[in-house]
């Protein structure tokens, strides 16, 4: 088993603990996690602090250049970052697996690099000119879940780098290795100091949250983490991204071809087995087109293979852990007892691994916790309805925010329905498809603060009004 180190000013540091890192497929040892202690994180701080104050004066095209060999160098590296990715984190390699989370963040990341915030001229005339000007924040923690570990490292670092800040990164004590050794490729592209690593349990990521030389901290996760994040962040002002959980609705008109929707929806809710903050939750369908369509879901969820990752003919993996399958598990059994009629899945297998199948379960309605809790994993209910009003009132009956869909041929109409629905962002005829060019965050209790372009970019920066 190899034990893996912190990276902190671009050296590998050896810690005296270490935790095991296991593969959700199989049960077994992945790897050992470094376990960092609180002088670790401060010494990331201070080398970042150092590295901030040469980074942030290097010329623009330099950021741009260095950002641009990053993605270079993931995508040389693509093969040995997804391997490493499917053992710790349970996801196929094929489909929209580990090798297409990887591609993701190549994308991304070269987008990124082509991104700049020029200084704005707001006046120039006999009165004056006054212009603004965009200035990095200084060090910026990232904290990353579970369930894309890559990808959405790279939406943290990549932009926050752009923008002339440096980064320590504290990924999921779940899934820690791929990003370590994605900061370790990384490192060959900047200067010591850079990109930090620093990995341990919730208490480092508490330490994060509250330390006085972190002036940013941008956090992907569950909601009950971010709140925790933005009282520790209180005692620094610190500025923070949020993107938090999410319960997304889908509605499907009265004038939508379920044959023609069911795979859109299909992985809508199950890209990487449900486990996706923006993924489809709740799914309201009218009465007109309901049993046709159950019966579209469940003979479309028959095709798919859940098994290993490492398999090359597995579609789906396992749920990442324990504590999710658990979850997932006792929202179905409770869905299933109130009525519930589960249309496929359900029965989850003893092991070993977390496989839990693909389930959809008709006939259910708000009153039980698959619709009215974030499940995150692959079961999703189907609550029929046969006023559009009342699935509107139903889809924003929810503290979360994030991303809605709604579904129909009629597009002008399924626009108006989509813009009543209160997320961050909305899809017509898909679910989840985010793009590296135009922002993506929640509202309500998913979150503030944006990703991706440059309103993303603008995130990572503190505007300075200048008058002449």
């Amino acid at each position: 088993m190899q034990r893996w180190s912190l990276l902190i000013d671009g050296r590998r540091i050896e810690t005296d603990r270490f935790q095991d890192v296991l593969n959700p497929s199989t049960g077994a040892v992945v790897g050992g996690m470094p376990l960092a202690a609180a002088s670790d994180l401060d010494a990331a701080v201070a080398a970042a602090s150092r590295a901030f104050e040469i980074w942030k004066d290097r010329p623009d095209s330099e950021h741009a250049d260095a950002c641009r060999a990053i993605a270079d160098t993931i995508e040389q590296h693509a093969e040995e970052l997804a391997r490493l990715l499917t053992l710790e984190q349970g996801k196929p390699l094929n489909g929209l697996g580990s090798r297409f989370e990887i591609g993701g963040a190549v994308a991304w990341t070269r987008h990124t690099s082509g991104l700049s915030l020029p200084v704005e001229v707001l006046q120039d005339g006999a009165e004056g000119r006054v212009e603004l000007h965009r200035k990095p924040i200084g060090v910026v923690g990232s904290i990353t879940p579970w369930n894309w570990p890559v990808m959405i490292a790279c939406w943290h670092i990549i932009p926050a780098i752009r923008a002339g800040n440096t980064v320590i990164i504290k990924p999921s004590p779940l899934t820690p290795l791929s990003t370590i050794r994605l900061v370790e490729l990384i490192n060959e592209k900047l200067p010591p100091g850079v990109v930090n690593v620093v990995t341990g349990d919730n208490e480092i990521g508490s330490l994060m949250s509250a330390h006085p030389g972190i002036g940013k901290v941008t956090f992907t996760g569950s909601t009950a983490t971010g709140r925790k994040i933005m009282q520790n962040a209180a005692g620094s002002l610190k500025r923070l991204t949020l993107e938090l959980g999410g319960n997304d609705a889908g509605i499907v008109l009265a004038d939508a071809d379920p044959k023609k929707i069911v795979e859109g929806l299909f992985w809508g809710a199950f890209i990487n087995g449900g486990q996706t903050c923006a993924a489809l939750k709740r799914l309201y369908v009218h009465d007109s087109l309901y049993d046709e369509l159950c019966r579209e879901l469940a003979a479309y969820a028959k095709q798919i293979v859940v098994g290993d990752g490492l398999s090359e003919t597995s579609t789906l993996g396992p749920v990442q852990n324990r504590r999710q399958f658990e979850i997932v598990s006792a929202f179905v059994d409770e869905a299933r007892k109130k009525g519930g009629r589960v249309l496929v899945g359900g029965d989850p297998s003893d092991g070993p691994g977390y496989f839990y199948p693909v389930t959809l379960v008709a006939d259910v309605d708000h009153g039980c916790r698959l619709v009215d809790e974030e499940q995150f994993g692959p079961a999703l209910p189907i609550i029929r309805y046969s006023d559009v009003e009342d699935a509107i009132a139903k889809a924003n009956a929810s503290a979360m925010g994030l991303g809605g869909s709604v579904w129909g041929t009629d597009l002008a109409r399924a626009k108006a329905v989509a813009q009543r629905i209160e997320s961050g962002s909305v899809w017509i005829n898909k679910h989840g498809a985010i793009q590296p060019n135009a922002p993506f965050g929640g509202v309500k209790q998913s979150g503030f603060g944006v990703e991706f372009g440059v309103d993303g970019l603008k995130e990572f920066t503190t505007v300075q009004t200048v008058f002449v």
